[in-house]
């Protein structure tokens, strides 16, 4: 460990161009591992270095490329040096401030509520600051790529969602009838095309730091263009792909949602319009639910445990899961008053299977997130 630290320093002292010293371990996850670094001035910078894997050579570029695109928008770290022999980033070290996951595990409910609603308006402030900046990126991705990209056509998110069927066989769930044509559907939201904000992409509770009072992004490895649904759809379900998922007070999360969509409408004015915006999410909620299914439900299936097991509050994979069928078949329900059924019937219908075959596992209804209970 020692003898990587010391690389580390090194690569990064020469990428920057000023010696650095001492570093202090960040954590970081598996595809990434996070080090803030002291100048010789008393300065800090952070650290970040990726896997030698076709994983890990995608996150540096894209991480590069989205912290070069948006060092002027003030809602996120400044790119200060990017190797790519090394697939090392040297960034501005923004401090040890909490993250919105912190004050929603264990803050007081008045400083969540408002750490939520600047998380909402600093996602919408991005994609002001980005609007019609796709080319840039893609400029920037192409500077910093380090091998050819894999070939892959279909977003990743697209081919998660097209993975359903066979995951459902493996598992001997049935598949209702037209369900592949529902799926093919709901990944039209993934692909790109209308409605384009710039997004960080992994834009979970715990990759964030508050800085005076504003939200700062602090994770770019999936940094890309994409439909505004697929960030509103975090605020709505919420954080479609977090590990700590409790719920939000239903006022709280409407004012949020409404805070995101402000700002977006600004860009693409059509999402102002009720229709538009409910249609887009519907799709966005149904694409993220079942991106849950691909990692969440054999396991589940075999044994309930919580999404993360480090001692954080955090609900268990059947607790999550029955959570996302109920509010899926909430979102697809048609509008009252309307004479045909729900939309995406094939997908409601198998919500409503898994929920009816997995009631023996008497999982509790998932709360509020710790901040907001009254026993807090």
């Amino acid at each position: 460990m020692a003898a990587f630290v010391d690389e580390v320093l090194a690569a990064a002292s020469a990428a920057i161009g000023v010696p650095l010293a001492d570093s202090h371990d960040l954590g970081g996850s598996e595809r990434s591992a996070v080090r803030r670094c002291w100048t010789s001035d008393g300065g800090t910078v952070v650290v970040k270095t990726y896997p030698d894997s076709a994983e890990g050579r995608e996150s540096f570029a894209a991480e590069a490329a989205g912290l070069a695109l948006t060092g002027d928008a003030g809602t996120g770290p400044r790119l200060l040096a990017a190797s790519q022999p090394d697939r090392l980033i040297v960034m501005t070290d923004l401090g040890s401030g909490p993250s919105l996951a912190d004050l929603l595990l264990g803050g007081s409910a008045d400083a969540a509520a408002e750490a939520v609603l600047a998380w909402a308006r600093a996602c919408g402030e991005l994609a002001v600051a980005t609007a019609g900046r796709e080319a840039e990126l893609v400029s920037l991705l192409a500077r910093h790529r380090i091998a050819p990209e894999s070939g892959l056509a279909a977003h990743w998110l697209e081919r998660r969602i097209g993975e359903i069927p066979e995951i459902l066989a493996e598992l001997s769930i049935p598949a209702p009838a037209g369900l592949a044509a529902d799926l093919a559907e709901v990944a039209t939201i993934v692909r790109f095309g209308r409605y384009p904000v710039f997004s960080p992409g992994d834009i979970c509770p715990d990759n964030n730091l508050l800085a005076e009072r504003r939200v700062m992004f602090v994770d770019y490895e999936n940094a890309e263009f994409h439909s505004a649904f697929m960030d509103a759809a975090y605020l709505r379900m919420p954080f479609s792909t977090c590990w700590c998922v409790f719920r939000l007070p239903d006022s709280l999360q409407r004012s949020a949602e409404r805070a995101y969509r402000d700002f977006v409408s600004r860009i693409h004015p059509d999402l102002r319009n009720d229709a538009v915006w409910h249609l887009g999410l519907r799709r966005a909620v149904a694409a993220w639910t079942l991106h849950a299914m691909t990692y969440l439900l054999d396991r589940a299936l075999l044994a309930d445990q919580p999404t993360i097991d480090d001692g954080r509050a955090a609900p268990t994979k059947r607790q999550l899961l029955r959570y996302r069928w109920r509010q899926l078949i909430d979102e697809l329900a048609p509008v009252p008053g309307a004479s045909i059924g729900p939309e995406f019937p094939a997908l409601d219908a198998l919500a409503r299977q898994l929920l009816a075959s997995t009631e023996h596992w008497q999982v509790a209804d998932l709360p509020l997130y710790p901040a907001f209970r009254s026993d807090a």
